[in-house]
C-alpha cells in the first residue's frame, strides 16, 4: 500500500471476491472481480438486486471484455449466484472494451441465451462504441493512431508498424454492440430495487462515463472515473486530436468531490473505499504535479508528447501501455496549449512540439 492509499479507507481489507462468486458489500450491491489479460489484470462488475414491472431479478453494471475465462465466471454466476432469477437490464458505465466487451453477451443470457433484456448506457458511449465496433481501427490501434502518434513524436518503426497491426484490438475484445439500448442523462434518476441512484456523468476518460450515486444508502458506483490506486487514463486520441480530455476530467471530479466523505465508493479497479473526497484532492494534486513538471520541460526547449513520456511514466512500457502514455502526456500539453500557456509548432519532420507561448 502507498502513503495515498493509507489515507484512504478500505472496509473490506483485502477480502476479494473469487472468480464466478459474489461478495455483497452493501444491502443488495454485490462485487464481482474478473481477470483481464493486461498490466491492468482486473476488473470490478457489480450486480444489484432489483425488481421491474413486478418481476424480482438483478440489474448488471458492466461485464467484462470478450474472453472465454469472463465467459465461464460468468456462467457460474449466473447459475451460482443469481437465486435463479434472471437479469433484467445490463448498464454500462462507458465505451471501453472491459466494460462493455460482454454486453451483447450478458444482455441476451449467456451461451444458454437464459433472458433478453435492454443494454442501458449514455448516448456519447453508446455511439461512441458503435463507431469503434464498426471501424478498421480504434483510440488503440491502426493506421489513424499510428499517423496521430507519430504526429507527435513516436518515431520508432517497430511501435508504429505494431500500431498498425492493432486495427482489430477494439474488434476482438467487443465483437458486437447490441442494436438497440436505453438512454441514460445526467442526473437521471434510476430505481434499482427499493433504491434510487442518480446517473452523474464524467468527461475526459471516455465521452460521457455514467458513474451511479445513491444517496440513500451513501454507495457510488464510480467505474472509471474516480480509482483507488491509480490515476485515471485521459488521453487525446486521433478521433479529437485538438481535445483537451484533462479540462473535462478535472471538471467533472467536481462532481463527486461535494459527495460525503464516507460514502463507498466501488471502482472499477481496486478494491472499495471511503475517502472520496481525499481521493479527488490527490487527483488534483497528482495532475497539478505533472502539469508542473511539462511546463518545466517546455520552457528549457520545445517538447513533442513523446519527449514527455519518460517524465511522467518512469517504466517500461509496451505497446498497449504506449498508446495511452502517449495520449495522456499530449492531454497535459494540451491544457496549458489551450489555455495559453504553450504554443505549438510543426518542425520540419513534421512532428508538434509544445514551448511557452
Amino acid at each position: 500500500m502507498n502513503a495515498l492509499e493509507h489515507q484512504l479507507q478500505y472496509p473490506f481489507s483485502d477480502t476479494l471476491p473469487e472468480p464466478g462468486h459474489a461478495m455483497e458489500v452493501a444491502p443488495g450491491v454485490f462485487w464481482l472481480r474478473m481477470p483481464l489479460p493486461f498490466a491492468l489484470d482486473h476488473i470490478n462488475l457489480w450486480l444489484l438486486r432489483d425488481q421491474i414491472d413486478g418481476k424480482e431479478g438483478w440489474t448488471v453494471v458492466d461485464c467484462g471484455i470478450t474472453s472465454d475465462t469472463i465467459k465461464q465466471n460468468w456462467e457460474t454466476v449466473f447459475d451460482s449466484v443469481l437465486d435463479g432469477l434472471p437479469a433484467l437490464r445490463v448498464i454500462v458505465t462507458h465505451c471501453h472494451p472491459d466494460h462493455i466487451g460482454l454486453a451483447h453477451w450478458v444482455c441476451t443470457g449467456g451461451d444458454r441465451k437464459r433472458w433478453d433484456v435492454r443494454l442501458w448506457m449514455t448516448l456519447g458511449e453508446y455511439m461512441q462504441a458503435r463507431v469503434m465496433a464498426a471501424g478498421d481501427g480504434s483510440n488503440a490501434g491502426g493506421e489513424a493512431a499510428a499517423r496521430h502518434f507519430a504526429r507527435h513524436g513516436l518515431n520508432d518503426e517497430e511501435s508504429l508498424e505494431k500500431l498498425r497491426h492493432r486495427k482489430s484490438y477494439y474488434s476482438s475484445l467487443v465483437p458486437a454492440i447490441p442494436g438497440q439500448y436505453r438512454r441514460l442523462r445526467e442526473a437521471d434518476d434510476v430505481k434499482v430495487g427499493g433504491n434510487t441512484w442518480r446517473v452523474v456523468t464524467g468527461f475526459g476518460h471516455s465521452p460521457e462515463h455514467c458513474a451511479l450515486y445513491c444517496e440513500e444508502t451513501g454507495v457510488l458506483i464510480s467505474g472509471d472515473m474516480v480509482l483507488p490506486r491509480i490515476s485515471t487514463n485521459v488521453s487525446v486520441f486521433d478521433i479529437e486530436p485538438e481535445g483537451t480530455p484533462l479540462a473535462l476530467y478535472l471538471e467533472s471530479l467536481g462532481r463527486y468531490e461535494t459527495m460525503p466523505e464516507d460514502t463507498l465508493v466501488l471502482p472499477s479497479h481496486g478494491k472499495p473505499f471511503r475517502g472520496v473526497r481525499t481521493r479527488i484532492r490527490q487527483l488534483r494534486e497528482h495532475h497539478d504535479a505533472r502539469l508542473a513538471e511539462v511546463r518545466d520541460a517546455c520552457a528549457e526547449k520545445p517538447h513533442s508528447a513523446a519527449d514527455i513520456v519518460p517524465l511522467m511514466f518512469k517504466r517500461q512500457l509496451d505497446i498497449h501501455q504506449m498508446t495511452f502514455a502517449l495520449g495522456e502526456a499530449l492531454a497535459h500539453l494540451h491544457l496549458l496549449w489551450l489555455s495559453g500557456e504553450l504554443k505549438r509548432t510543426h518542425d520540419a519532420d513534421g512532428v508538434i512540439r509544445f514551448s511557452p507561448a
